[in-house]
């Protein structure tokens, strides 16, 4: 009797014993990426140079440089003048990846200080910052490097003369950055 129980648990077994079989898929042609950009470099081949203006009155005024010209504006008690030095437009060279967008970040305010005269009126600002790209019809904060990797951007601004400006000469460091977009 017992060999009769233990062969009907070994064939009650086979009949509830799972099959499992090993099915592998694979896939080919799957993709990977990467992208590598060459780190963005600038460097200013011209300073911001509002030249020299005249204090036609102590009203104070202001001294608009366009971004892609000298020819200054003028308000109020400012006026031209053909003294040295001459007024330039601050200019760039860009260099990073070729055919990637990229922005400029312009300060809103920059501070000048009278290089000599410690009292008195002796800080001017410069404000309204504006950037014009090589080749551009109109300003703008973004472009596209060339193939080459390879872009320009010249700058203006406008000086405020305060009232009773102190005369003289003016000096300040303002930061211009560059980043892909």
């Amino acid at each position: 009797m017992r060999k009769k129980i233990l062969f009907t648990v070994f064939i009650m077994s086979l009949f509830t014993m799972q099959v499992k079989a090993q099915s592998v898929a694979t896939m080919s042609g799957t993709s990977a990426n990467a992208g590598l950009l060459i780190a963005m470099t600038l460097s200013e081949t011209n300073p911001l140079n509002f030249g020299s203006s005249m204090l036609a009155t102590s009203a104070g005024g202001t001294v608009l440089l366009p971004s892609n010209s000298t020819d200054r504006q003028y308000t109020g008690g400012v006026a031209n003048s053909t003294a040295t030095p001459i007024a330039t437009v601050a200019s760039y060279n860009v260099n990073g990846t070729g055919l990637e967008t990229y922005a400029i970040v312009l300060p809103s305010t920059i501070i000048v200080s009278h290089t000599t005269v410690p009292t008195g009126i002796n800080t001017m600002n410069i404000s309204l910052m504006t950037a014009r790209f090589n080749g551009a019809d109109s300003d703008a904060t973004t472009s596209t490097l060339a193939a080459d990797g390879t872009d320009s951007f010249t700058l203006g601004a406008t000086l405020t003369v305060q009232e009773d400006q102190v005369g003289g000469t003016y000096a300040g460091t303002f930061q211009v950055s560059v980043d892909y977009n």
